[in-house]
């Protein structure tokens, strides 16, 4: 099998420390809220949850990460983070009260001195653990920018539900209207106005790993997440701060700084994917003339609505399987355009053995699940582009899936990579894996690996 087994250590170690903390963390809210508090804060808590997690998956679809790794930073975010910054700020604020005799003062020094740096430690450590053992997911900041979201919007749910839930019992003892209740305004600054401001925090440390894992020289190490960090904690130390600031203290930072933050980090991401979609164009165009890709597959790869396209038309003809297999096929495709990438910009400012030996195993393990998978995904990739009108004008898909590209249609010779990875693809076994000729785009030797079993199916 070419799928790794997931180790039972590496999986049972995460799920049991999110487990153990998010009981822990459902305690303390449920505690400090009473049993009604909670519920109805964990039920209005989790409204912005999805259209957040929505946004976040929308930009990281160009080269998707896993799910559960996804998962894992959300859990991260939501249990562990959570639980170490309730239980930091407490201290803390209970450690200042004692020490200056004035509980005002101290919580007030604690929102915008203790709480920030507690709170984004807390959560970038969900990015630090994913950037030491899991490298490859971080293929540029768009990846930073994903998992950062994710853990941000965990840490955001459970402290809306402990908010939302302190709000509600004080309505209920009060007995206020749900118009004119705490609750209402609650919801209303935190949920409506502004959900995307702890994402917006994290997002900037996300973008400092992101960097350090593309980055080359000076670029990489600890420098970029220690400013993104470090950015993070002052503007979520300008946020917290910003109801002392003065009766219109709160607007002024919301419209002044906020606002134009979050304009100017969506503005980003969306550059950061199209930028995405650019690099897998121009890097599988390489392994479209090796014979690992059909022409017509590299601009449906390249175009969103034309994978959506495949995937609903592998649907058809051969249910979820099918549109699964497409699915991953366009997921392994992008990230060997990005692993390309990254290993081209590489070899030129620090040229390494040992990583053009890491990128030579990463990329064969990528193309062999490409090629696994091809039967089912090609033909319609190549059939969405069609629909999608994503083809130059000189192709004839009539003359097959290897139709020739221009002279000026070529791109970067195969001589400048890194590494000699780039080969044929391997002779099948089965008649059912047969593939179409392979063209002579390169003179590198037949790859070392295994034939393919008969019974693995895409």
């Amino acid at each position: 099998m070419l799928a790794r087994t997931p180790d039972p250590v590496r999986v049972c170690v995460p799920v049991t420390l999110l487990t153990a903390t998010g009981f822990t963390i459902l305690e303390l809210v449920r505690e400090q809220t009473g049993t009604a508090g909670f519920l109805v804060g964990l039920g209005l808590a989790l409204l912005p949850v999805p259209p957040l997690m929505a946004a976040f998956r929308w930009l990281g679809r160009a080269a998707p990460a896993p799910w559960r790794q996804l998962m894992f930073c959300f859990g991260w975010g939501a249990c562990t983070a959570a639980l170490i910054a309730i239980l930091a700020n407490s201290f803390a604020t209970e450690w200042i009260a004692a020490a200056t005799t004035d509980p005002f003062d101290a919580d007030r020094f604690g929102s915008v001195a203790i709480a920030p740096v507690v709170e984004e430690s807390a959560k970038a450590a969900a990015l630090l653990l994913v950037f030491a053992f899991r490298r490859r997911q971080f293929t540029g900041p768009a990846d930073g920018f994903v998992l950062a979201g994710f853990t941000a919007t965990g840490f955001a749910c459970t402290e809306n539900v402990l908010y939302l839930g302190n709000a509600f019992e004080e309505d209920l003892a009060k007995g206020t209207g749900v118009l004119d209740s705490v609750t209402a305004a609650t919801f209303f600054v935190r949920a409506v106005l502004s959900p995307f401001a702890h994402p917006l925090f994290t997002v900037l440390t996300g973008l400092g790993f992101g960097m350090a894992a593309v980055g080359a020289g000076r670029v990489r190490g600890a420098g970029p997440p220690l400013l993104g960090l470090g950015l993070a904690m002052g503007l979520h130390a300008l946020w917290n701060g910003s109801s002392h600031f003065g009766e219109y203290g709160f607007y002024a930072v919301y419209g002044c700084v906020m606002v134009p933050a979050f304009a100017l980090l969506l503005g980003l991401a969306v550059r950061i994917r199209r930028h995405r979609l650019r690099a897998v164009a121009a890097e599988l165009s390489v392994y479209a003339r090796a014979g690992w890709l059909g022409p017509a597959e590299v601009p449906a790869l390249a175009s969103m609505p034309a994978r959506s396209l495949a995937r609903a038309l592998a649907r058809r003809s051969g249910g979820r399987p099918a549109a699964r297999a497409v699915s991953r096929y366009a997921a392994d495709a992008a990230a060997l355009a990005l692993l390309r990438r990254h290993a081209r910009q590489s070899a030129v400012t620090d040229r390494d053995p040992a990583r053009d030996r890491e990128f030579a195993v990463r990329e064969r393990e990528l193309l062999d699940r490409l090629w696994l998978r091809r039967a089912t995904a090609g033909p319609v990739l190549a059939r969405a582009a069609v629909l999608e009108e994503l083809l130059p004008p000189w192709y004839d898909p009539l003359a097959g899936p290897h139709t020739p590209q221009p002279p000026q249609a070529t791109r970067e010779p195969l001589a400048t990579l890194p590494s000699q990875a780039f080969a044929r693809p391997p002779a099948p076994t089965t008649p059912a894996q047969a593939p179409p000729p392979t063209p002579a785009a390169t003179a590198v030797p037949p790859p070392r690996t295994p034939a393919l079993s008969a019974s693995v199916r895409p």
